[in-house]
């Protein structure tokens, strides 16, 4: 394995790591899905950049496209979150209280 594959994945896997054990802020929990979503945009950019095709080129930007509408929607529920609720921990956080 290459050190430039091993950096791309145990940078994913450290944000999945963080997703997973950092759960006591939805800020927190946010900034990990966004740090996998980078590390997956740069990888995805560097693989169709060795492929020299240009149908690939375009899968890149459908993922940064994709991860943007979700860095907003996350804002927008972090926002709605703590105006509702005071304070953006998960604990207090209960999807059944609608």
């Amino acid at each position: 394995m290459s050190p430039m594959y091993f950096s791309f994945t145990s940078a994913f896997i450290l944000g999945l790591m963080g997703l997973a054990f950092n759960r006591s802020h939805l800020l927190s929990a946010l900034l990990c899905l966004e740090g996998m979503m980078l590390t997956l945009f740069i990888a995805t950019a560097i693989w169709s950049m060795t492929l020299n095709s240009t149908s690939s080129s375009v899968i890149p930007m459908i993922l940064l496209t994709f991860s943007a509408c979700e860095a907003s929607a996350g804002l927008a529920i972090l926002v709605a979150a703590s105006r509702s609720h005071g304070s953006d921990k998960l604990q207090n956080l209960n999807l059944l209280q609608c």
